[in-house]
């Protein structure tokens, strides 16, 4: 469980301090060299339409594909780049006509699959990271304490090795390395063995928002100190920023949180915890039960230019793109430059005022940033919509049968609701569910729609300003980090999704009334 506002975790190795105790240090305590983020892979039902539309929504490049065209029958997987963001789509074929060989991951199982995608609908499932060796980290880990759920193995090359570990809730940490300290260009592999670059044509245009690389993936977890004393043990990260409620949240929710960091600070994992005795729900509990467990919450992506970025994303947010949350009333823009505007000009501040971008910094940088909304729905979250949908289509059919088909429905929970509502006939198979009409429709689609919003996975752009070093070799880079990760808008989003929250709720407690 997580704690409530006014506590703090208890754990003799873990405790959190809040944001003007914490006192931030490197300790390069990396138990196994990393490099930088590699890839993040989303399951989903159906690969091919998910990925066309965080393509287009992004501005991503389909850059390489593993699927029945390149003799893989297990399942399709489809690449999208950007800079150094990689996300990668995966999707089964049939079990009937897999040949487990022909699988580009080694590790992709049916059975996970399905589970995964029943409880958490379009998800992350790995977190990859690029190493200096994929055997030497997955041992280095697993004798620390890690989970090991996928052995390390070369791929085709003989070169190329993956290896999993347990992350957090059904997410896994994917260790990826290309052999002699190659990096996947220096090894002639475009993404991994077994995926064919996609060269652009008419039907494969090359897109780019300027969108260059993943920051940070943010983790749910429903208490911080086992999760932070895990990961910490096994992969040597160190504490990089943490907030509390106090620090952070409104009068109505909030949240602790901490971010976890290698040496070299540009594989940042930071970790939320709800806290109860508020007003409001967490936001974290919520996502929590509807995901039906830790999960990965949101991916920030950096921006080498965010108003362009946004520009470019906005203009497809009503034909299949991306949606934003609601952005801060007009006086917090009046504030920013007292704030920033020794950094930003006044016609930028305009440019973030229109497009509804979050400022804030630290003692070391700037940030810009911005949230979507959810990008998708649920399994479930889709579920409901047809059970809700079709269910009031009953007022309007005679006395009969209704039969909801979906593969991948969350069973439990629906056939819980239909035996409290005392409406289940009979069970046909294990996706078919039939349904009597009656009455009590009206009361079953209010106990649906009392559920709270069905939260996922949602993307924040950013941009860091400021924090830039030289390397050894006199190569000009950015900190990690650069400009914090948005305390000073914490409070302002949290009453953005707050408003988002009770405007769903309102709008669904009238639907009910009205039906």
């Amino acid at each position: 469980m997580g704690k409530d506002s006014s506590s703090n975790a208890d754990s003799t190795a873990f405790k959190l301090v809040g944001f003007k105790n914490f006192q931030r240090s490197n300790p390069k305590s990396d138990h196994f060299p990393v490099k930088s983020f590699h890839h993040v892979e989303f399951w989903c039902g159906d690969a091919t339409n998910t990925s066309r539309r965080f393509s287009w929504g992004l501005g991503m490049s389909l850059a390489a594909k593993s699927d029945l065209s390149t003799g893989n029958s297990v399942h399709s997987s489809y690449l999208l780049r950007s800079g150094d963001l990689n996300f990668l789509f995966t999707a089964p074929y049939s079990p009937t006509i897999a040949s487990a060989v022909s699988a580009s991951i080694p590790s992709f199982s049916f059975s996970n699959h399905s589970s995964f995608t029943s409880s958490h609908g379009l998800a992350v499932r790995a977190v990859a990271i690029e190493v200096e060796s994929a055997f030497s980290a997955f041992s280095a880990s697993v004798s620390r304490g890690a989970r090991p759920v996928s052995p390390p193995v070369f791929l085709s090359d003989n070169r190329t090795a993956i290896a999993e570990v347990h992350l957090y809730g059904d997410v896994v940490l994917r260790f990826v390395s290309y052999g002699g300290g190659d990096n996947a260009v220096n090894s002639g592999v475009s993404f991994l063995p077994g995926f064919e670059p996609v060269e652009h044509s008419a039907s494969y245009q090359e897109l780019d928002y300027g969108i260059r690389r993943l920051d940070h993936a943010v983790g749910n977890v429903p208490e911080l100190s086992p999760v932070v004393d895990y990961l910490k043990k096994f992969t040597g990260f160190h504490e990089f920023a943490e907030f509390t409620a106090e620090d952070v949240g409104t009068m109505e929710s909030g949240l602790n949180s901490v971010v976890l960091a290698n040496n070299n600070e540009n594989v940042l994992f930071p970790l939320n915890e709800p806290v109860f005795g508020m007003k409001r729900k967490s936001q974290i509990q919520t996502y929590l039960e509807h995901n039906e467990g830790a999960g990965v919450q949101h991916l920030a992506l950096a921006s080498e230019d965010i108003f362009r970025t946004l520009r470019e994303m906005k203009k497809r947010s009503g034909v299949g793109g991306f949606e934003f949350m609601p952005g801060p009333p007009p006086t917090y823009y009046k504030n920013i430059k007292s704030r920033a505007g020794d950094v930003l000009s006044d016609e930028q501040i305009k440019e973030c005022e229109e497009l509804e971008i979050l400022v804030d910094r630290d003692d070391q940088g700037t940030l810009l940033q911005i949230f979507t909304k959810p990008v998708g729905d649920s399994d479930l979250g889709s579920m409901l919509f047809l059970a809700i949908a079709s269910i009031t289509a009953l007022f309007l059919l005679p006395e009969g049968t209704l039969s909801l088909a979906r593969a991948t429905v969350n069973r439990s929970l629906l056939v819980e609701l239909f035996h409290k509502m005392g409406k289940i006939v009979r069970r046909q198979s294990d996706s078919l569910f039939d349904f009597a009409p009656s009455n009590y429709a009206v009361q079953l689609i209010g106990n649906l729609l009392n559920l709270s919003p069905l939260p996922t996975i949602f993307i924040e752009i950013i941009q860091r300003v400021g924090c830039m070093l030289k390397d050894d070799g006199g190569q000009v880079y950015q900190k990690g980090g650069c400009g914090g990760f948005g305390k000073g808008n914490f409070t302002e989003l949290f009453k953005s999704i707050e408003e988002y929250e009770k405007m769903l709720e309102a709008k669904q407690v009238t639907e009910a009334t009205t039906a």
